[in-house]
């Protein structure tokens, strides 16, 4: 299931307005900084094409406040990326993120040859190697995200079953289709409702990691967006 940050959810995080042919115009500048971290315009615009091309959007159609929540993502992912510090962490591995760029590849006709998918990411103003990048942070966020507020969600019996009443069986019955079992469902309703839960605790988290950090965001121009 794919995870964004909040609204990440999960997943997460848009898309960038400056057209790749502009890129190099842009005269970089601090946008926010975390603790101390400098968070630039084009980390930001970076994160905004990576984000369009795994959504397969173009980069053109992203609003103003769907550019401004982007900042807010990329302040939300240095403060967990300030929690990953820990000697037992274990990143994600080669064959991972090779799985997950095969699986956005297969988004695009064409991209299962090396010359298709570079095609790609040059219309997304993108490297083989930023794309790279931008994968492993993503599996490494969700880890920590699983890894630390997963364990403490329990789902029990009850509440599953009140799911498949009250959503799964009126949805069936509206589309006309067969009612499914609880037992053939409750594994996948049982995901879904952790997932959510998930997400609550995720947002509790950042509000904590936020609230104990230094954050401070540059003014943008007068639309509050990337141009």
């Amino acid at each position: 299931m794919k995870f964004r940050l909040p609204n990440w959810s999960l997943a997460l995080v848009f898309l960038a307005v400056i057209p790749c042919a502009r890129a190099a115009e842009v005269v970089d500048r601090i946008v926010a900084t975390v603790n101390g971290h400098i968070i630039l315009q084009s980390d930001w615009q970076d994160a905004l094409h990576y984000e369009a091309l795994v959504d397969n959007r173009p980069v053109d159609q992203l609003s103003i406040d769907e550019q401004k929540s982007a900042l807010d993502h990329l302040i939300d992912q240095e403060l967990l990326q300030e929690q990953m510090h820990s000697s037992d962490f274990r990143h994600a591995t080669e064959d991972e993120i090779a799985q997950h760029i095969s699986d956005v590849r297969k988004q695009y006709p064409g991209a299962e040859t090396d010359a298709g998918w570079q095609s790609v990411l040059l219309r997304y103003g993108l490297t083989p190697d930023s794309f790279h990048r931008h994968v492993t942070q993503q599996l490494d966020l969700m880890r920590l995200v699983d890894t630390r507020l997963r364990p403490g969600v329990t789902i029990d019996s009850k509440t599953i079953e009140s799911y498949y009443n009250q959503q799964i069986l009126p949805q069936l019955r509206q589309s006309g289709s067969q009612d499914v079992p609880l037992a053939e469902v409750s594994p996948k309703i049982k995901e879904l409702l952790t997932q959510q839960k998930v997400n609550q605790l995720l947002v509790a988290w950042l509000q904590n990691l936020r609230s104990g950090s230094e954050i401070r965001k540059e003014p943008l121009d007068s639309r509050g967006s990337l141009q």
